[in-house]
């Protein structure tokens, strides 16, 4: 990826503008059901020319070319969701306060504006990551100890598709001498200081952080933790403590975020209840044969703020499930029930729950009484996953690879890291990210699927 330089911002400004004439190309070819004409391209060409100058000149103020959209992507699909809804609005305003071109654009606008944001989410996010090569990476220094900045340097120095790359690294702790250390970032030729503020406030390197990144803007400067974010895609659990949720948690959404993230839910409730229906006779014969019992389980699971709810899911396992890691009792995963996990079918009885306002479509995966008691207990913070609403699928569920074999946490270790993905969705959520998300889960319970 071409990172922080003019040449990525003229890159990303070209893309853009191909997927917006794209997305109207598609647009006219769905609209009227034929391949656009050359009258109907003209009679369409001018007015959105207008617009891709308006739309371009939104991005621009909305921070979508700076260096810090383009280093920090993870506010970036609802950054681009909320600047396209926008785009579209004004459109809308534009035919109907100039309506001198002729042409009627209500459904063209309507159809247009899901086109153009796959267009531009697929060029934003899939695309443009990959057009770089390692000779275009900015230059960075890491200022970091411990475990999780080795993790970083490692992933980032050895990996040619992220925009930096490390040629200056200490530990906060050898530098006690300030003017060396502004000399040797001066020589280093760096463009980004990556630190980490909490472990540097106790060297005396503060007030050259400052000049470099404040007073001659000759350095850009990003705290350790959000770079970490944006490679690993989940918050470095070492540098939790208290203070970190009261900065970056808000028990409380934006009214808007509140009320679409419910319609959803109610609508993708009603979608999973009439699959239900629809695959109820067919699982119960299935199991029946194979391991006969109940049909459905009911489960008491964590909600919201750790309030108990009732679950409900189709029976997997030979007896019921329980607050057991796997393979400590004799209940066993029928092959049945295997298959309703990898197609995660046995999900969808839980749109009881979701119509209910219980659970939602997305959010930190809830757990069963006895193992939830159990986690807390031996995870620090592990509570704090119920600060929102639990889901059905969430942001640790399309990121985490399991032990082989297993499509959920089977130790502490791969429960931390999920945990740690949990925290990365309390603190960015956005329907930008529960878009990426749902994205995400259909990829992935198509590729199970296929996989049979």
């Amino acid at each position: 990826m071409i990172t922080g330089s003019k040449r990525a911002a003229l890159l990303l400004l070209v893309g853009d503008v191909a997927a917006f004439a794209l997305a109207l190309w598609l647009t006219l070819l769905v609209r009227y059901e034929q391949w656009p004409s050359h009258l109907t391209i003209r009679d369409h060409a001018t007015p959105f020319a207008i617009l891709f100058a308006v739309w371009i000149f939104v991005f621009y103020v909305s921070g979508l070319y700076g260096k810090r959209i383009v280093l920090f992507k993870s506010r970036l699909p609802d950054a681009l969701l909320k600047t396209q809804a926008f785009n579209i609005v004004l459109a809308a305003l534009f035919f109907f306060l100039i309506p001198v071109f002729g042409i009627a654009p209500k459904t063209n606008l309507l159809i247009y504006l899901p086109v153009s944001l796959a267009l531009v989410f697929l060029w934003r996010l899939v695309l443009y990551p990959r057009m770089g090569s390692r000779a275009a990476r900015m230059r960075a220094a890491l200022i970091a100890s411990g475990s999780e900045a080795d993790e970083l340097l490692a992933e980032v120095n050895g990996n040619p598709r992220y925009g930096i790359t490390f040629a200056y690294v200490r530990r906060p702790e050898d530098l006690q001498d300030a003017a060396a250390f502004a000399r040797e970032v001066a020589e280093a030729s760096v463009a980004l200081l990556v630190v980490d503020t909490d472990q540097v406030k106790s060297v005396d390197i503060l007030p050259v952080l400052y000049r470099f990144a404040r007073l001659e803007r000759s350095v850009q400067l990003a705290e350790f933790e959000d770079v970490y974010e944006e490679v690993f895609d989940r918050i470095p659990l070492s540098r939790l403590r208290y203070e970190w949720f009261l900065r970056n948690v808000s028990p409380a959404n934006s009214l808007f975020y509140t009320l679409m993230k419910r319609v959803i839910d109610i609508a993708g409730g009603l979608a999973m209840g009439i699959v239900t229906v629809i695959a109820t006779p067919f699982v119960w014969i299935a199991l029946q044969i194979e391991s006969p019992g109940a049909l459905f389980l009911k489960q008491e699971r964590f909600g919201e703020r750790g309030e108990l709810i009732s679950s409900y899911k189709f029976r997997s396992m030979r007896f019921s499930d329980s607050g057991m890691w796997p393979g400590e009792g004799e209940n066993r995963v029928t092959r049945v029930g295997n298959f309703l996990r990898k197609t995660s079918l046995d999900e969808f009885p839980q749109f009881v729950n979701v119509i209910a306002g219980e659970l939602s479509l997305i959010g930190p995966r809830n757990d069963l009484e006895a193992l939830g008691k159990r986690l807390a207990s031996a995870i620090a913070y592990y509570d704090a996953r119920y600060l929102v609403k639990p889901g059905i699928t969430g942001w640790a569920q399309i990121n985490q690879q399991y032990e082989q074999g297993g499509i959920s946490p089977q130790s502490i270790e791969e429960t931390k890291m999920r945990l740690a993905y949990d925290f990365y969705y309390l603190k960015n959520r956005s329907l930008g990210l529960d878009l990426v998300i749902a994205l995400k889960t259909l990829k992935r319970m198509f590729f199970r699927v296929s996989s049979w």
